[in-house]
């Protein structure tokens, strides 16, 4: 495939990568085997296994889907680790232990990266060095430019150790515009919402075909928004109020002769899938033992126990994600998991999860105000809301926009490959140039 044009989409939940052959519309996104179909969505996560080869110790490691089937195996026992670009602004983890081994967040980052390009290659049928890839406006825990400016160089350092020799980055919220921008057929404002799994990023910009002809300027940008609040913030409120308390969050524990409650912040890493792999450390491990043998309902320990030793982050993502996404296409939805010790059912209703993320539901209104303010665009300016991502599909999400825009003016297309095709177009323009 002579002159293609690469495209990546690294994802906090789920990754993608798409080539661009020719100018124009013309974008394939790479598919990947998944048990007995195919998938355009590489799951971002990491399965690590502590191998002996020949007399050597090896760290073998498993991604995308790959991961996922190598996980349930469960051959061995192992360490599955997600959500690993959420990591990207701390400066306080830099590395962590991996049997043994000390390891690097960007080695990590760089193996389900170099995975994603090396199946791609075989997908597409050509080498891949350099490509544009997306970036959120700002990256999960970002308070700063300075902690974006860090994140960005991290991310950077993990496409050179998985093998890339040029890499651009893009603003998703614009390569979401560019896709969107290329099946125009008159000028519009557009204000496009990507959300993300980490992120949510707003940009509001003109396009349209007048300006594919003279070329996209800096003026065309009308401005940029974003806020660490996404998909996985609304996952972390079915965990709070739906697994946590069978876990024997809000329980106590008998110390000499009061009653103390179990430490909440064991049920705060809980909630997050980037740290939930890590609380499998000896340390915590043998204080949940230690709390166990004090706890007043014990059972519940040792369903967290199970929880935490299994490495069961993986399942229970998949049982959050389904309850979420029956929500929001029914007012009902009923969250169940099971396994060994682990015997959860619970019931929900959107009123009751819409309820619980109206904190995140302010915070993407403030970023959506900001942006038109700051901007000076008047929302009957705006001829177009274009939503993308998983987290648009969520009614609570889209009543911000219908409020503001009215629904007529709301588009959805390609919700989770939207960002991809647009890197991939915006791959096409710079080797072009």
């Amino acid at each position: 495939m002579k002159g293609a044009a690469i495209g990546i989409d690294f994802g906090t939940t789920n990754s993608s990568i798409a080539c661009c052959v020719n100018a124009g519309p013309n974008v394939e996104v790479a598919r990947f085997p998944f048990g007995a179909a195919t998938t355009e969505s590489y799951r971002s996560l990491l399965y690590l296994e502590h191998l002996r080869q020949q007399g050597r110790d090896k760290l073998a490691s498993w991604t995308g889907p790959a991961g996922i089937e190598r996980y349930l195996e469960k051959e061995t026992a192992g360490r599955l680790i997600q959500s690993l670009k959420s990591f990207l602004t701390s400066r306080t983890l830099q590395t962590t232990q991996v049997f043994g081994r000390r390891v690097t967040i960007e080695e990590l980052i760089a193996r389900i990266i170099r995975d994603l390009r090396e199946k791609a290659e075989q997908y597409f049928g050509v080498r891949i060095t350099s490509a544009v890839a997306g970036r959120p406006v700002h990256f999960v825990g970002a308070e700063s430019e300075d902690d974006n400016d860090f994140a960005l160089g991290r991310l950077r350092e993990a496409f050179v150790l998985a093998g890339f020799e040029e890499v651009r980055f893009e603003m998703e919220p614009v390569a979401a515009a560019a896709w969107y921008e290329s099946n125009l057929e008159r000028d519009e404002v557009v204000l496009i919402g990507d959300f993300g799994g980490g992120t949510s990023d707003f940009s509001l910009l003109r396009a349209g075909p007048s300006i594919r002809r003279r070329g996209r300027s800096g003026e065309d940008l009308l401005g940029n928004s974003g806020v660490g609040v996404a998909g996985d913030a609304f996952d972390a409120k079915i965990i709070r109020h739906l697994v946590s308390p069978k876990l024997g969050a809000g329980s106590e524990m008998r110390s000499l002769d009061k009653l103390l409650p179990i430490p909440a912040w064991i049920y705060r890493k809980l909630e997050h899938w980037h740290h939930l792999s890590f609380l499998k450390a000896k340390d915590t491990i043998n204080l949940l033992a230690s709390i166990r043998a004090q706890a007043v309902e014990p059972e519940k320990i040792d369903a967290l126990i199970h929880l935490v030793n299994e490495d069961l982050g993986y399942p229970l993502h998949q049982s959050v994600q389904k309850t979420k996404m029956d929500l929001s296409a029914a007012v009902f939805a009923r969250f169940d998991f099971s396994d060994g010790a682990v015997e959860i059912g619970a019931e929900a209703t959107r009123s009751c999860f819409e309820r619980w993320i109206e904190p995140e539901i302010h915070a993407l209104e403030a970023s959506i105000d900001a942006l038109l303010g700051d901007s000076g665009v008047n929302p009957r300016e705006v001829d177009v809301v274009f939503l993308t991502g998983g987290s648009s599909l969520v009614p609570a999400v889209r009543r911000i926009f219908e409020r503001r825009f009215g629904p007529e003016r709301i588009r959805m297309e390609n919700e989770f490959t939207s960002v991809v095709r647009g890197l991939a177009l915006k791959a096409r323009e710079h080797a072009d140039a």
